[in-house]
C-alpha cells in the first residue's frame, strides 16, 4: 500500500501535549483555507510504502511514546491512515489523529479498530458559516465527526478528544457559538496568524475565555500553552 507522504518529525512536543511523540504528514486536503500553514501539502505527490512510513515511525521508539498523523488531511487517506494506525498501535505506539473533521466514516472506522488514543478536532467558524467559508458543503460532516468523537470519548472508546479553534482578529465572535456546541470537551483557543492581521494575543484570548465559562486552553506563540479559567480582572495585559 502506498502513502502519499508529507513528512516527519521525529520529535515534537507540540502535537501532543504532555507527550513527546513523532509526527507523520499525509498530504492532500479537500479544503483550502488561505491561512493554512502547510499549504504546501494541500497537493503534490510523493509516495512511499506504508513499510518505509512506519520504519520512520519505528526509528523514533528511543525517544518518544506516541505517533501524530497530521497533514494536509490525512483522513483524506483514509485506507492507508487506518493501516498506519493499526500497525503502530501494533508495534506499541499510542496514535494521535489532527483532523478537520470532513470524512466522519474514516474516524468512525479508527474508533471502532481500537486504534487511535486521541483525536484534535480543528472547528473553524459556526455551523451556518461553514460551508461559505470553505466554499464547499461540509458542515454536516463535520457535525457528524463531532458526534462520532463525543460519544466515543464519553463512553471511554476514545481516552482523548480536543477540540481546536484556530481564531483570527475579527472573527471573535465565532467563539461563543462554537463554545456552546462543544460543552463538556476540552476547548482550546488557538492564536491564528495570517498575512499582516495582527494576531490576537493571550490577554485578547483570555478575554473571549472569560465570557465561556469553562476552562479553555490558550495556545498562542509568545506563550505557548496553558489552561485557563478565568477571570483576570484587574490584571494588565502580559500579567499571569
Amino acid at each position: 500500500m502506498l502513502v502519499n507522504f508529507g513528512g516527519f518529525v521525529p520529535i515534537s512536543t507540540v502535537d501532543w501535549p504532555g507527550r513527546a511523540v513523532c509526527t507523520v504528514f499525509l498530504r492532500g486536503c479537500p479544503v483550502r483555507c488561505d491561512y493554512c500553514h502547510n499549504v504546501h501539502l494541500q497537493d503534490g505527490s510523493d509516495y512511499r510504502s506504508t513499510d518505509e512510513v512506519l520504519d520512520l515511525i519505528r526509528s523514533s521508539r528511543i525517544a518518544v511514546s506516541g505517533v501524530v498523523f497530521s497533514g494536509g488531511e490525512p483522513t483524506l487517506q483514509g485506507e492507508v491512515l487506518c493501516e498506519l494506525a493499526r500497525r503502530s498501535k501494533e508495534e506499541g505506539f499510542l496514535v494521535g489523529i489532527h483532523t478537520n473533521g470532513v470524512y466522519p466514516d474514516v474516524l468512525k472506522t479508527l474508533i471502532n479498530d481500537r486504534s487511535i488514543h486521541r483525536v484534535a478536532l480543528d472547528i473553524k467558524a459556526r455551523w451556518n458559516r461553514y460551508d461559505n467559508l470553505l466554499r464547499r458543503k461540509y458542515a454536516t460532516s463535520i457535525k457528524e465527526t463531532l458526534n462520532i468523537c463525543r460519544t466515543a470519548y464519553n463512553s471511554g472508546e476514545l481516552p482523548e478528544f480536543q477540540v481546536v479553534v484556530t481564531l483570527f482578529r475579527g472573527y471573535e465572535d465565532e467563539v461563543k457559538y462554537i463554545s456552546r456546541d462543544t460543552e463538556g470537551l476540552e476547548f482550546v483557543l488557538q492564536q491564528g496568524v495570517y498575512g499582516q492581521i495582527a494576531p490576537l494575543s493571550s490577554y485578547e484570548l483570555e478575554t473571549l475565555a472569560d465570557n465561556l465559562g469553562r476552562l479553555v486552553v490558550i495556545r498562542t506563540r509568545e506563550d505557548g500553552e496553558y489552561h485557563y479559567e478565568g477571570t483576570r480582572i484587574g490584571r494588565a495585559p502580559g500579567e499571569r
